[in-house]
């Protein structure tokens, strides 16, 4: 039969108000009739019960977009291989989540319901798995750890040397897993454009409560190995010759830092302001590599912030309102990263002062509170900028922010 948008979304509205019940009764289904499928997943479930509902919602409120919902879902597909999912997974999967859809929408079920379910489930998990199947690239890269700088109390910078060459586009990010913490993924921005060895940078903030951030902060030496997911993400470098803004809050500067990389060394001249925010002072804690970029590159100026030092001698202030200290960003090509109430609002003024939405860039990975770049963004443990939440997924469980 056709698909029934209509159909799903309704029915769907009766769950939303009890996502919480029907997240636990999801899982608690899956694995009691699946409990090898437990092994898979991380050892706290709480945030990742909150996820599934969070991408559920996503993709039943795109399927009157197919073309949107297709690429969302092609990517999930993809994602999902560096977990060993295979097509049973998503068959078991889709079994539990009709039981639970069909359990909290009792009251209004019908035949006609259940059959727009299993057709809208069955289209979505066919585009994962023929995704999946036609990606040739690694599931995931074995990386070494060849230098590890700690940067502030809580802020390391770390360098990857993948075992094999990992193809990505400046502005993208990588998951990463750690042997402390098996089945546990995090994502982080890759901080530099592609180089010639191949190597990876990482802005890390050790988040508290964060299992990820806090290995790689304070655990991980130099030699030691971990697992990247493969590159994702849209906030790329521009097509055009505009110039650029680039608002970054603390660790939100690892993408944007690695865009502007990449158009100093196309050897085009836009003129490219940076204002990289941050609470106090101490945080400011990539100053030299910028000084030394912007001394190489006239064209580009960067304007450290700081919002909560008042002994700080420099600019002062909310990035959102910083951006309106300056004349108009209306003819520019704009870039947003960082915590996600400063990117809504950066991005709200943006539009105010004239920047069409078009060219207004972020990630839209952003925001996990938990562990993310919600904090901090895009060096914490990424929150699908997410970004979006970029790759999560109905068994997107491996990336739990807890």
């Amino acid at each position: 039969m056709p698909l029934n948008p209509r159909l799903v979304k309704e029915s769907f509205s009766a769950v939303e108000p009890v996502a919480a019940k029907a997240a636990g009764y999801f899982y608690g289904r899956l694995f009691t009739h699946c409990p090898h499928l437990r092994g898979m997943f991380p050892p706290g479930m709480e945030v990742q019960r909150d996820r599934l509902f969070t991408a559920l919602t996503r993709v039943v409120w795109m399927l009157d977009s197919p073309e949107g919902l297709e690429s969302y879902l092609a990517q999930l597909g993809r994602d999902h291989r560096k977990y060993g999912v295979s097509p049973d997974h998503y068959r078991a999967v889709g079994s539990a989540l009709l039981a639970t859809i069909r359990h909290f929408a009792a009251e209004i079920w019908t035949d006609e319901i259940e059959a727009a379910w299993t057709e809208a489930y069955a289209m979505a998990a066919q585009i994962m798995i023929d995704a999946a199947a036609g990606e040739t690239t690694p599931a995931w890269w074995l990386a070494e750890v060849i230098d590890h700088e700690p940067r502030t109390r809580d802020i390391s910078v770390l360098t990857l040397r993948p075992s094999e060459r990992m193809d990505f586009v400046p502005g993208q990010y990588v998951t990463v897993q750690t042997a402390r913490w098996p089945r546990v993924w995090r994502r982080f921005s890759i901080a530099n454009a592609p180089r010639l060895d191949g190597t990876l940078r990482l802005h890390v903030r050790a988040v508290p409560g964060g299992w990820v951030s806090t290995a790689l902060v304070r655990h991980t030496r130099i030699g030691d190995q971990l697992l990247l997911g493969p590159p994702v993400g849209t906030m790329t470098p521009p097509e055009s010759d505009r110039d650029l803004l680039c608002v970054a809050g603390g660790t939100g500067l690892a993408p944007l830092k690695a865009v502007i990389e990449h158009v100093i060394a196309s050897g085009d001249r836009p003129n490219i302001h940076l204002l990289f925010g941050v609470r106090r002072a101490s945080d400011l804690y990539d100053m030299p590599d910028l000084v030394r970029m912007e001394a190489a590159f006239p064209w580009l100026r960067v304007v450290p912030v700081v919002s909560d030092d008042p002994g700080y001698d420099g600019m002062r202030g909310r990035l959102p309102d910083v951006v309106e200290r300056f004349h108009s960003w209306a003819d520019h090509e704009a870039y947003v990263c960082g915590p996600p109430a400063m990117v809504d609002e950066t991005v709200r003024r943006l539009q105010m002062s004239g920047v069409p939405l078009a060219r207004i860039h972020r990630d839209p990975m952003q925001s996990d509170p938990t562990e993310s770049h919600s904090a901090e963004p895009h060096g914490e443990e990424r929150g699908l900028t997410g970004t979006a939440r970029d790759v999560d997924g109905f068994l997107a469980g491996f990336e739990s922010k807890t």
